[in-house]
């Protein structure tokens, strides 16, 4: 059994989406227990993407812009494997060849 506050599984958005085709969205919403903004959504999706819209989709960031570039992550590696040195010693060498990077992302 599910609690109280879990959103509806899959099986149970279909029925939701299924009702909205005889009845306003609001009033279907409001007897299985969910937000009216809420309902369009699992309508949208499923007009859009079929049965498969319905399935909880992850949430994970598409792109991470601020991450740091894989050529240093290969240095970092590198320098890691072949020196054994600590964080702070590497992030020094490193921003003595003019890049910068931090302790706490070279011991991550």
């Amino acid at each position: 059994m599910t609690h109280r506050n879990s959103p509806p599984t899959p099986e149970g958005r279909r029925r939701l989406v299924e009702r909205c085709r005889i009845r306003p969205i609001a009033h279907v919403a409001a007897e299985m227990g969910i937000s009216g903004a809420t309902e369009p959504t699992w309508v949208d999706r499923r007009r859009s993407s079929g049965d498969l819209g319905l399935v909880d989709r992850s949430s994970t960031p598409a792109g991470q812009p601020a991450a740091t570039p894989g050529h240093i992550v290969q240095r970092i590696e590198a320098m890691r494997r072949a020196q054994k040195s600590s964080a702070l010693r590497m992030a020094f060498e490193l921003h003595q060849d003019a890049t910068s990077v931090s302790r706490r992302t070279i011991a991550r």
